[in-house]
């Protein structure tokens, strides 16, 4: 998650940096000697802004990147009853993770150890509700049993049932095997019904993509 967001805010910078140096270089803003001195001066100005933007982005960016963080170890703490434990990120072969129905990377899918003993794994992932994503995870035990589903971020201002304890309490228990059916196995939400869906299928990709991992012995 770090990587990603970080590559986003080098991304933002040179744009807006490539912004500035386009309207210093335009021939239709600068005919004189001082068009050239006051561009100059702006253009100055404009990188000092930018430069002092990206950071109070990446400054905040990382402030919510280490509140995720700190629910993800809190609520991983609880559902092993452990007070430290260490994540181990899970390499999968190219020709393998293409096949997924969810894409294994660095940054959404972790192998879980406590003094030195495999006890489960825990996945990032994102759901789309109504008009924005929201991001969840999913923790399972050593036999990939699902122990956790949480809602960590959701960004609208209706749907927000979906992140409900009593709710999300209904994927618990489910084997990587099975296929969870919405309004059958999980209930529907009234008002939430777009992103209640789409958790429901987000987890079942998740649990089909564990499903081929465990079949091909990677997991």
């Amino acid at each position: 998650m770090t990587i990603i967001y970080l590559k986003n805010s080098i991304i933002t910078f040179q744009f807006m940096k490539r912004a500035c140096e386009k309207v210093y270089s335009s021939k239709e803003t600068i005919n004189s000697k001082q068009d050239v001195f006051v561009g100059k001066k702006i253009y100055e100005h404009m990188k000092k802004v930018i430069f002092i933007a990206v950071l109070l982005v990446v400054f905040s960016g990382f402030k919510s990147l280490n509140r995720v963080d700190k629910i993800i170890a809190k609520e991983i703490k609880e559902v092993f009853e452990i007070e430290n434990f260490n994540k181990e990120i899970v390499e999968i072969p190219i020709e393998v993770n293409s096949s997924l129905p969810v894409k294994i990377s660095e940054t959404n899918f972790y192998k879980l150890t406590a003094n030195q003993e495999y006890i489960g794994y825990y996945y990032f992932g994102q759901a789309y509700g109504k008009a924005d994503f929201f991001d969840f995870i999913v923790i399972l035990n050593k036999d990939l049993i699902v122990s956790k589903v949480k809602i960590i971020t959701y960004r609208e201002d209706h749907g927000g049932e979906v992140g409900s304890k009593r709710w999300l309490k209904q994927f618990i228990g489910t084997d990587y095997n099975q296929e969870l059916k919405y309004q059958k196995d999980i209930a529907a939400i009234s008002g939430a019904t777009i992103s209640a869906k789409s958790m429901t299928n987000q987890v079942n990709r998740f649990l089909k993509t564990i499903s081929m991992l465990h079949n091909k012995e990677l997991l």
